[in-house]
């Protein structure tokens, strides 16, 4: 229905603004009169006389200040026209309704219905989401989450071990790999790991693949002097047995985010677009689904490779008044696609030298390494978006002749070795 109505036979406009246990419509004619106001709970009676409303009113069109939720679904499903509203711009709306300040549900609602019904001709209507794209990107960003989760307990972790456990800390790196937990779990505290002796020690590092002639008797030599400098009796005591249960909700972290990445690798498998986005340098099998799952498959959803550059917040935003001509970092953007961007882009220099080359010509300017890094997803991004439209898989001996017929001066710089 969103995709056949045009925006001329629209009859009536509804402003939307959800909560979490109760919505507050506002519908206007086109005349700007209000017909029909009305808050119902958010629940599966609240939800049946909103669709008994939506009846009443042929070629509805509803503006929200958000694009995704449960709120969201509901009304897609109800058969009604979505138009999503920037938070930002919704406060704008009702600052136009009231100046002084004066801020309610009812306001909210009705200026969201009378901006949609003044100015919603440019906007453009939510489509509902392919149902693969959908899984993959609620199952992407719930792994970030998951693995910021995991961040988080590795630092409650650490802390704890700073307390009464300095050597473990020394003796391993990489805190967010399972040898460094298990070795927690066989040895929570100095004196056990003194009590088990060397044939253990090194028993433990070659079972977790740890044995390395470098390391080896550094970390052999740690073990033997843990216990010189470590917390007394008391800390010990208390603060292994919070180190252990840190390192049980680690590893049942770990196979949680296992059994997504299993689901998510799926998924992206099914796909049509699959090959495409695996054959991006530096996306792996990581970051490949979370950049297919935020691009989606509409391609009628970018017209441009600026539109999509805005969108995942790479391209900057200017600020021109008189003689003041300054340039911002975008913030209103996909934080999510961003994200993805950024560690797409820090890994693509491992395997292009062009991209190498470009990020340590912006360094060498004194630009940090977000920035450069920004600059790089610009670039990629403006590639990704004619892939995309194209539906053809990069080919880096096919970018490089399009480099040299362009004259692009990325050719002319030799990467050096600096990180």
């Amino acid at each position: 229905m969103n995709e056949t109505v045009r925006w001329e036979t629209i009859t009536y406009y509804a402003g939307f603004d959800w909560a979490k246990d109760h919505h507050d419509v506002v519908i206007v004619n086109p005349q700007g009169k209000i017909v029909k106001d009305l808050t119902f709970e958010h629940s599966a009676e609240g939800w049946a006389k909103w669709k008994e409303l939506v009846a009443a009113y042929a070629l509805l069109a509803v503006a929200i200040e958000t694009n995704q939720g449960a709120a969201i679904e509901q009304l897609l499903e109800s058969g009604v026209i979505v138009y999503p509203v920037n938070p930002k711009s919704a406060e704008r709306y009702r600052d136009r309704k009231a100046p002084s300040g004066t801020k309610t549900d009812f306001l909210d609602a009705w200026s969201l219905a009378d901006a949609l019904r003044v100015d919603g001709h440019g906007w453009r209507a939510l489509k509902p989401l392919d149902p693969l794209i959908q899984e993959l990107r609620l199952l992407c960003r719930d792994e970030v989450d998951l693995i910021a989760k995991r961040t988080e307990l590795v630092n409650q972790l650490q802390a704890a071990l700073h307390e009464y456990y300095p050597a473990a800390l020394q003796a391993f790196e990489d805190w967010t790999a399972t040898p460094s937990w298990n070795f927690v779990q066989q040895f929570p505290t100095p004196q056990l790991l003194r009590q088990a002796g060397r044939r253990k020690w090194e028993k433990f590092l070659h079972v977790h693949h740890l044995y390395r002639p470098e390391l080896n008797e550094k970390r052999l030599e740690i073990f033997a002097k843990a216990h010189e400098f470590c917390g007394p009796a008391a800390v010990t005591r208390a603060k292994s047995r919070l180190a252990l249960a840190l390192v049980k909700l680690l590893n049942a972290l770990e196979n949680q985010l296992e059994d997504y990445r299993k689901e998510i690798r799926r998924l992206f498998n099914e796909h049509p677009d699959h090959e495409l986005f695996g054959s991006l340098p530096g996306a792996g099998e990581k970051l490949a689904p979370r950049l297919l799952s935020e691009l989606g498959s509409d391609r009628s959803l970018f017209d441009s490779a600026q539109a999509l550059q805005c969108y995942v917040g790479t391209a900057p935003v200017s600020f021109e008044s008189g003689q003041v001509r300054q340039v911002y970092v975008r913030f209103m953007c996909n934080k999510s696609f961003r994200h993805a961007v950024h560690l797409w882009a820090d890994l693509s220099r491992k395997f292009c030298s062009w991209a190498q080359v470009y990020y340590q010509q912006l360094r060498a300017k004194g630009k940090t390494h977000a920035t450069a890094l920004r600059c790089l997803g610009q670039r990629w991004l403006k590639i990704l978006w004619k892939m995309w439209q194209t539906k053809t898989c990069y080919n880096a001996d096919f970018h490089m002749a399009n480099q040299l017929k362009h004259g692009s001066w990325v050719l002319s710089v030799k990467p050096s070795k600096s990180k």
